[in-house]
């Protein structure tokens, strides 16, 4: 999946296959950065607003400056016209704002525009095979414990790929992360989604989790087409007895869970539907 767009906060195009960052940049040595990545369907990026809006409280959660959205905004702009101008394939955006070097001169912020990977063109059309993992914390607000960072969309993904790793060795392709206090919590990059029978329900973000935009926006489709949505705590038994568990990402969209923690699960009745309640999702802006 070679990248394909790279284009500068300031608008400035470059060549993808030239080397960008300094090599005492702090988001290759420290990890200190946030990032979004979005979906560009039909040329158009999808729920930009949102993942800026994330992207902000991220920022503001690592002391970072805020995000210059009118600047990120023509950023987007110059590099989906560049990506368009070759391909009208869906494909992968994604924004980086790190602190910068570590021997000073401000942030670093570039977007970078990549092909959907395989992976998740595979997972949206046959689904996943994941395993539960424990994830050592407790489920519990970030408020009390900022520097946790937790609900941020950092750089910091060493143990989310660390986790996928090892799910690879046990013949899985997915994670569900459970606290150590038994609450499922996410993935290492998705947003969980229970179908109950009665209801779609996801874990509450204040239990120190990434609130995702696919599922925000899924929620706002599915709940004004008469599906009842809801937030509540999950345990690993309500992940058994579900009609359907769902794994939502901004370029994956909708991966049911087709194997967990090695039983087969037989589709629900929203196994049609959901993927299209997503697909409708993403192309609003609430």
């Amino acid at each position: 999946m070679a990248v394909a767009v790279l284009v500068t906060l300031d608008g400035e195009v470059h060549d993808p296959t030239v080397p960008l960052l300094y090599a005492d940049e702090l988001a290759a040595v420290r990890g200190d950065g946030a990032f979004e990545t979005l979906l560009v369907r039909g040329g158009v990026v999808c729920k930009l607003e949102a993942h800026l809006d994330r992207m902000a409280a991220s920022a503001a959660a690592m002391d970072l400056s805020e995000p210059d959205r009118p600047a990120w905004r023509t950023a987007v702009e110059i590099g989906v016209r560049q990506w368009n101008s070759t391909s009208s394939a869906d494909a992968m955006l994604r924004l980086v704002y790190t602190r910068g070097r570590e021997s000073g001169g401000g942030a670093t912020a570039y977007l970078t525009i990549a092909p959907v990977p395989e992976r998740s063109l595979l997972a949206r059309r046959d689904g996943v095979s994941a395993i539960t993992l424990d994830r050592g914390l407790p489920a519990q607000p970030a408020d009390p414990l900022p520097w946790l960072l937790s609900g941020a969309k950092t750089l910091s993904y060493a143990v989310n790929m660390s986790a996928l790793r090892y799910a690879e060795t046990q013949g899985a392709q997915d994670v569900i992360f459970v606290s150590s206090d038994g609450f499922v919590l996410e993935g290492p990059r998705s947003t969980v989604i229970v179908d109950t029978g009665d209801a779609l329900v996801t874990p509450f973000p204040e239990h120190g989790i990434l609130h995702g935009t696919t599922q925000r926006a899924l929620f706002e489709v599915a709940a004004s087409e008469g599906v009842p949505c809801r937030y509540e705590a999950v345990k690993p038994a309500d992940l058994v007895a579900a009609q359907d568990v769902w794994m939502l990402a901004s370029i994956t969209l909708a991966a049911r869970v087709r194997t967990l923690d090695g039983a087969d699960r037989p589709a629900g009745p929203l196994a049609a539907r959901l993927p299209e309640l997503v697909d409708k999702a993403i192309t609003l802006e609430f």
